[in-house]
């Protein structure tokens, strides 16, 4: 039976993970198969189990992994004395370079989410709700300031992340621009309309 193969630096559970994030991406999280992931990996499905529990708890280490990255960063932003633009930029480009260099992790995280089982469900949707809030409250403060415009910020929030999230099109596109010259175009347009 073959082994699994990791790389330097990696462990087994480790090399299944990045393996079923791929999988989970394409076929969905419902559409991918333990099976199908023992075949990606190259070993027999029995072999898995000696390395996670279920499907079920891979997609919770990737959903939760994932977002306690991004929280980890909104904290340090948060007590950050800049000017809230800046926070702003920070955090987008923040967002834009795991789209663009953890493409598959972040990809299942925001969009398969939805089939964590409870506890975890509940746990992720009070965190997603909590990180959208705290974004919204770093524009906010920029509008008290003066250094934002009067606008609505949850639909501001609402609106950066969707588009962070159309990242998918770029990595699927056939002729497309660098991960850098995309990533200041973004700033540029997300950014530009907040400004006074």
């Amino acid at each position: 039976m073959p082994a699994i193969k990791t790389q330097r630096n990696s462990t087994k559970k480790e090399v299944i993970i990045s393996k079923a994030a791929r999988l989970f991406r394409e076929k969905g999280f419902s559409g991918t198969s333990m099976r199908d992931l023992a075949e990606d990996v190259g070993v027999e499905a029995a072999s898995l189990y000696n390395h996670i529990q279920s499907k079920a708890e891979i997609l919770q280490d990737i959903c939760f992994r994932v977002a306690n990255i991004f929280i980890e960063h909104l904290e340090k932003i948060e007590v950050n004395k800049q000017h809230s633009i800046d926070k702003i930029k920070a955090i987008l480009r923040f967002h834009i370079q795991h789209m663009v260099n953890n493409y598959e992790d972040v990809h299942v995280a925001d969009r398969e989410w939805r089939h964590l089982s409870e506890p975890y469900l509940s746990n992720y949707k009070v965190q997603r709700k909590s990180y959208r809030q705290r974004l919204a409250a770093i524009i906010e403060e920029g509008i008290r300031k003066k250094e934002i415009k009067a606008i609505d910020a949850p639909t501001a929030v609402l609106i950066m992340l969707h588009a962070i999230s159309g990242i998918e099109s770029w990595h699927r596109s056939k002729q497309k621009i660098s991960a850098e010259q995309l990533e200041k175009n973004m700033i540029i347009i997300l950014v530009e309309g907040l400004k006074i």
